[in-house]
């Protein structure tokens, strides 16, 4: 791989990660409420469930979604529906101040919400199939140039994670009166609505 194209690669995955999505709302919204410490286990499950798609991206998924044209369809309503989950339950929460003391969730449950929003992107699947093996040089040994891809990725995905964990957690201390709180579950609820609306109508 040249090094022109890995640069190109950096400039697209800083752009790409940074734009704001399913993966980047949730953590923010877990920092929001949860604080750092309730936000880290929410983004190593984005990143796990990140990572595990790059890797079978090199493993060969394309062909395997060539093969089963109709899988992604699948895949792309059961992440609509998903999302769509969230927001209801982001719409619906009950109307409490922001309390980081008392705050606490199962790092196990933080992990596995954290996760199924990172999985239930098809964008992801879009992204692993159709750009990353773009930078890859057929003529040279594959398996490298992946790890090195992949590696970038999830570098400049830990450091947006981090960015915006830190934006909620700034963002925390204006939350503290419940009709604030309200306005603010309502705003990402329906951003999460969107999101899910957004997949359910896009076209592969």
């Amino acid at each position: 791989m040249a090094l022109h194209g890995w640069l190109l690669f950096v400039a697209a995955v800083v752009v790409l990660c940074g734009t704001p999505g399913p993966n980047m709302l949730h953590v923010l919204t877990r920092s929001v409420a949860l604080g750092w410490r309730g936000s880290v286990p929410a983004m190593a499950g984005c990143l796990t469930a990140l990572v595990g798609v790059l890797a079978a991206s090199a493993a060969g998924l394309a062909a395997v979604l060539s093969a089963m044209p109709g899988l992604f369809d699948v895949l792309r309503y059961a992440g609509a529906a998903y999302l769509a989950w969230l927001g209801f339950r982001a719409w619906t929460a009950r109307s409490a101040p922001v309390d980081l003391a008392s705050a606490e969730l199962p790092r196990a449950h933080l992990f596995r919400g954290g996760f199924l929003v990172g999985i239930s992107n098809p964008k992801l699947l879009l992204f692993a199939t159709a750009f990353l093996p773009q930078f890859v040089d057929r003529s040279a040994p594959q398996a490298p140039q992946f790890a090195i891809l992949v590696a970038t990725f999830a570098l400049v995905e830990c450091l947006w994670y981090a960015a915006y964990a830190l934006g909620g957690i700034s963002l925390a201390r204006h939350l503290a009166g419940p009709r604030v709180r309200r306005w603010f579950d309502r705003a990402t609820g329906g951003i999460f609505v969107g999101f899910g609306t957004a997949l359910l109508v896009a076209r592969a």
